[in-house]
Formats: structure tokens, C-alpha cells, sequence
């Protein structure tokens, strides 16, 4: 249980990272536009701020994957970092879009409780 743990926070971290690389990097680019279903007009004018949540999202990353390298001594981290999505993810689904729950919520759900359950 404790390796299919290990494995669903690091997916939560990876997931996190793209979405680091979508709103840091490729906000105003097709890429970007297209996932997140803005117009170039939108994206340029909101690049800055999108930039900031995606410096966030690292912030999430960095928290997850120092979980993860602490070991046994990690899960505290792990919780509290697998909340902080749960929440923002949740946040985003009640505010910008529905499906957030699932892309972004969802998966951390699956993680904290395979957290939980291993320690």
C-alpha cells in the first residue's frame, strides 16, 4: 500500500507540474489557450497573474516531493501539501470550472486516503 501511495502523490506532483509549466510558460501560447479555453486577447492580458498561480503550483510540487523524500517521516508533509490541493482544487471547481474537481481534487482524494491508509 505504502508504494501505491508513493506512486499517487508523485502523480499528484507531476500533474501539478504541468500545470506549472501551462500557466508559467504557455498561458499565451495555443497550447495553453486551448487547454484552459481563453482567447489570445484573455491570455495576454492575464499572463502575469496566471504566471502567479502557476509559481503556486510549484510551491505544491516542492511540498509533495519533499514529502516524498522525508520517507516514513514524510507523511505529515504529504497530508498537509495533498490538503492544501484538495482544498484548491475544490475552491477552483465551486468558483471557475467543475471538471477542476476531478482533475485537480480527485486524484489528491485518492492520495491522502492511500496515505493514510499505509501509515
Amino acid at each position: 500500500m505504502q508504494i501505491a501511495a508513493n506512486i499517487m502523490v508523485a502523480l499528484v506532483a507531476l500533474l501539478h507540474f504541468y500545470f506549472l509549466i501551462l500557466e508559467m510558460f504557455l498561458w499565451d501560447k495555443p497550447r495553453g489557450r486551448r487547454v484552459f479555453g481563453t482567447t489570445q486577447e484573455f491570455a495576454t492580458a492575464s499572463k502575469a497573474l496566471a504566471a502567479n498561480q502557476g509559481l503556486y503550483n510549484g510551491f505544491l510540487v516542492a511540498g509533495l516531493i519533499w514529502g516524498l523524500l522525508l520517507g516514513d517521516a514524510g507523511v505529515p508533509v504529504q497530508v498537509f501539501f495533498l490538503g492544501c490541493v484538495i482544498v484548491a482544487g475544490a475552491y477552483g471547481a465551486l468558483t471557475v470550472n467543475r471538471k477542476i474537481l476531478f482533475v485537480q481534487a480527485l486524484p489528491a482524494v485518492v492520495a491522502l486516503g492511500l496515505v493514510l491508509g499505509s501509515s
